[in-house]
């Protein structure tokens, strides 16, 4: 008998083996295989789900299980519904900055690890983090995810926090960041309520593997080594005050069934604990990266498995945000778009100063970058396809997270204002940093886009504001 035989499940707990429970994935594993082709139960299954009220990582895994191809296109039509039936077109964008890259962990995956002794290490001054910031600015984004390396010494929580400030001071030309979310190490209950004070959006903290053994083999040495640290993380940052978490695997670590299960059961846990489930979750796959190279690692899915995942997770929770990164690329984000995808990254730097030095020639990214088109190009390739690319972060700057988000959004409520504030910013956007081409577009979308708002009202509203972006005022919001 081993130790994980001993170990109880229970979503409740605060101890990770126990809501991220070994033998209560194998047994989710070991129910769906039985059930992959159980057509009634998979039909049960579906029917639930087309409540919008979500899944049981047991249920979902059924459905990632199946393999007959009928029931599969249901799943991924159901996927689609959902999808609109929540998020509409619209998709919201963001870029990473990346801080620095001092780290003393030694994970195995990542470029960053102490025992690389021939990347560049950098760490950004305030000065340079003004330009970095300016350079985002003049690309029109409005929504950061702070990046960097997990070292006491050279990234300490106060460098972090007077990061944050500096960010939310610099308001070039009608540029401004108005919401910064923070992917950064594991911390403490303190250090969460000072992000809090901060003001950040979001705090993501990827898990990388749920397979206990695999993590503490993937990270050798340094303090992520720490399994239940590092899997407890979210419940710390909620009871430090931070409404919005956002989960996420690296998949290609250990096997995605796996994975898929355990990140549901994650999710399970936080809203039996505080009543909110994660605000985000994200789906990278592993990427090259200087000395990193993918093909050592043997759990890599394909493009196919990587497209049921996405819209296996949108219908097990359908109000949950889902990101994807340029990790992946333009063919892949466009096929996972009408998944369940609602973020994306835009014209993206994965290194410490990328975004006022070239990339190539600092060498300091985290991974190699596969949709390296510029955020103009993003923007049209959206709008061409139907979508609405929304810059909105109204909902958090109005206080509309954690419950108070997911209540709206599970009423369908968030509908009202989410539309016409991504068409705002939208307008925003075109006005002050879009090509002609890429503003031509968007104006003809936006006309449209108004017409499909069904309250008189607001859509009047929302037709004054546009008209006073036109004419040099900005940041309106429902």
């Amino acid at each position: 008998m081993t130790a994980h035989d001993t170990v109880p499940y229970n979503p409740k707990s605060s101890k990770a083996e126990e809501f991220i429970n070994h033998q209560e994935v194998l047994a989710t594993l070991e129910y769906a295989a039985e059930n992959k082709n159980n057509v009634e139960l998979i039909d049960e299954i579906l029917k639930k789900a087309a409540t919008h009220k979500g899944l049981s990582h047991r249920e979902a895994a059924v459905l990632l299980e199946c393999d007959i191809e009928e029931k599969n296109q249901e799943i991924f039509a159901l996927a689609k519904k959902i999808k609109e039936d929540f998020y509409g077109n619209r998709i919201v964008l963001f870029a990473p900055l990346y801080l620095s890259n001092y780290c003393i962990n030694s994970c195995v995956y990542c470029p960053y690890h102490i025992t690389n002794k021939h990347i560049p290490r950098k760490k950004l001054t305030q000065e340079e983090i003004k330009n970095e910031v300016i350079a985002l600015q003049d690309m029109g984004h409005k929504r950061l995810a702070l990046e960097m390396g997990e070292d006491p010494k050279n990234n300490s929580i106060e460098y972090l926090l007077e990061s944050i400030d500096t960010i939310y001071s610099i308001k070039h030309k009608n540029g401004a960041i108005r919401r910064v979310n923070v992917n950064i190490a594991a911390t403490t209950v303190e250090n969460y309520k000072r992000l809090k004070d901060a003001g950040i959006g979001t705090y993501i903290l990827f898990q990388e593997t749920y397979h206990k053994e695999s993590y503490e083999r993937l990270h050798p040495r340094g303090p992520k080594h720490d399994y239940a640290y590092h899997t407890e993380a979210m419940d710390r940052a909620m009871l430090g005050g931070i409404d919005d978490v956002g989960l996420g695997v690296l998949f290609g670590l250990e096997l995605y069934k796996y994975e898929f299960a355990a990140l549901l059961m994650h999710a399970e846990h936080l809203e039996a604990v505080f009543g909110v489930g994660p605000h985000t979750i994200s789906v990278p796959r592993i990427r090259r990266a200087d000395d990193i190279d993918p093909s050592t690692f043997d759990n890599g899915i394909d493009d196919d498995t990587f497209a049921k995942i996405v819209a296996c997770i949108r219908i097990a929770v359908p109000y949950t945000g889902m990101i994807v990164s340029t990790r992946e690329s333009k063919k892949t984000r466009e096929r996972v778009l009408e998944l369940g995808i609602s973020q994306i990254s835009g014209g993206s730097r994965t290194s410490v100063g990328g975004y006022i030095h070239p990339e190539e020639d600092e060498g300091t990214e985290q991974f190699d970058v596969s949709d390296r088109r510029p955020l103009d190009e993003v923007v049209r390739w959206l709008m061409e396809r139907g979508f609405i690319p929304s810059f909105c972060t109204a909902c958090y700057r109005e206080g509309r997270t954690g419950d108070r988000f997911m209540s709206l959004c599970k009423s369908g409520q968030i509908l009202n204002c989410c539309h016409p504030n991504a068409l705002m910013t939208l307008k925003e956007y075109l006005t002050d940093y879009a090509s002609d081409l890429t503003r031509e577009v968007g104006d003809r979308l936006i006309e449209e886009e108004l017409k499909r708002i069904p309250n008189e009202k607001v859509r009047g509203i929302a037709e004054k504001y546009i008209k006073n972006i036109e004419n040099g005022q900005r940041d309106f919001r429902f």
